[in-house]
């Protein structure tokens, strides 16, 4: 079941490979992703010694969070994967124009994960061939439903 999707990674980037990673994430965190307070629109993954770290996912605490811990929505989170998928993607990511985003939250089993992309960003003549494919398939959708509004 998806908690978040980053469709703007879609628009931006072009996801060659998909890896799904374990995040470490505080109790607080879990209580506000299952109430849907999450964005990772704005999220990267960077690799620091050998291990993987989510920035920039916001995660809105809840109002009855715990009292004696401080949030932070935006602090940096550990992602879980295994070493030779690690090593894998440093390889591909020290290669010019590879970066990892991620692509969506969802439940595995009962547990949050992160399925992070593989990507290689797009120039803008990209971009525009993408909306304009995305526009013709709701138009050629229009036409087959029979609504022909012009």
């Amino acid at each position: 079941m998806t908690i978040a999707d980053n469709k703007k990674a879609f628009f931006d980037y072009f996801i060659e490979e998909r890896y799904e990673a374990g995040i470490v994430l505080e109790g607080w965190e879990v209580k506000a992703i299952r109430a849907g307070r999450v964005q990772i629109k704005e999220g990267y993954v960077v690799v620091r010694d050998a291990e993987m770290f989510l920035i920039g996912a916001h995660i809105s605490p809840l109002q009855s969070a715990s009292t004696h811990v401080t949030p932070d929505p935006v602090r940096t989170r550990k992602l879980l994967l295994k070493a030779d998928e690690i090593k894998k993607l440093i390889g591909k990511v020290e290669q010019r124009g590879y970066t990892l985003v991620p692509l969506n939250l969802h439940y595995t089993r009962g547990r949050v994960k992160c399925e992070i992309g593989l990507a290689k960003g797009k120039k803008q003549f990209d971009k525009r061939e993408t909306e304009k494919q995305r526009d013709w398939q709701r138009e050629k959708a229009r036409i087959m439903k029979g609504d022909t509004k012009a």
